[in-house]
């Protein structure tokens, strides 16, 4: 049984439903801390259980059974984002699954500026030494983060960020239908894949154009320094701890860490990947 964890996010939701077109649903299995929130798929004959990386014991029931398990990284930071990352992997492994596959990010390393993606190369090393085949899906960087930012900027017209370099901004859907591809033909990647990228790496000041065109009222990047930067997201409530975390962002950028486009994802998806254009036009029209 394929075993999928964060089932009911933005990201897992759409793996599961894409899993669904290849494999049948019997096969199938998710574990999520709100059992109640999967019932689309209870109802499609998907095994729904209740799990939480907090949680090793809930963990083993919600992996009992598994070939594969995908653990879909948690929306925290730092220590105790690499702890429940380390909780997962072992629950999989006590659950003898066949491989771990892990949604990490192009952006993975050590040394990365991005606290994130220093927190991905912890679980890829948690990954290598659990003595289990893995699969590290290196996601390019979500359109959906540069959607945010353009969606705060087209009210006033300015789109006021610190310096950043060229990002492969990279479409859910995408990276959805590329994984499910994965999942379906298990051991097709052993280890960190090639990065899974959109199209095309874009900066700001590409994004503005693109934001101005997709509504018709002109949007301007402005350079603002670091330091204003986090004041500004201070004042605005933002917690310190996440607005460096924030600013993490735009240091790693500027090194060049997300700029790489790669054709693993086209190659996966058998067409060009979603256009960042495409993401912005969508999630504007929500708002």
């Amino acid at each position: 049984m394929i075993i999928v964890t964060g089932a009911t996010g933005q990201l897992g939701r759409q793996i599961v439903e894409r899993l669904l077109t290849r494999v049948p649903a019997n096969r199938v299995g998710v574990s999520v801390r709100d059992p109640q929130k999967a019932q689309t798929f209870a109802d499609q004959g998907v095994r729904v259980r209740q799990g939480s990386f907090t949680d090793a014991a809930g963990l083993a029931h919600a992996f009992e059974g598994a070939s594969q398990v995908l653990i879909i990284s948690v929306d925290k930071m730092g220590e105790e984002c690499v702890r429940q990352h380390r909780t997962a992997i072992d629950a999989a492994v006590a659950a003898g699954a066949r491989r771990i596959l892990y949604t990490s990010q192009m952006g993975a390393s050590a040394t990365s500026h991005f606290q994130a993606c220093r927190d991905h190369a912890a679980t890829e090393e948690a990954l290598r030494a659990c003595g289990v085949p893995f699969t590290s899906l290196r996601n390019g960087f979500y359109a959906t983060s540069a959607a945010r930012f353009v969606g705060n900027a087209v009210e006033s017209g300015r789109l006021a960020l610190p310096a950043d370099g060229p990002v492969a901004w990279t479409a859910h859907a995408d990276l959805a239908d590329a994984t499910a591809a994965i999942l379906a033909d298990e051991g097709r990647f052993d280890g960190p894949t090639p990065p899974l990228t959109g199209g095309q790496a874009l900066t700001f000041d590409a994004i503005a154009a693109i934001a101005t065109e997709v509504t018709g009222r002109t949007t301007t990047r402005i350079t603002v320094p670091d330091g204003q930067f986090r004041e500004q997201l201070v004042d605005q409530g933002v917690p310190a701890d996440m607005a460096d975390q924030l600013l993490g962002i735009f240091a790693a950028s500027r090194a060049r860490e997300f700029a790489t486009v790669d054709p693993t994802l086209t190659t996966l998806l058998g067409r060009e990947p979603i256009a960042l254009g495409t993401v912005l036009r969508e999630q504007l029209s929500k708002e």
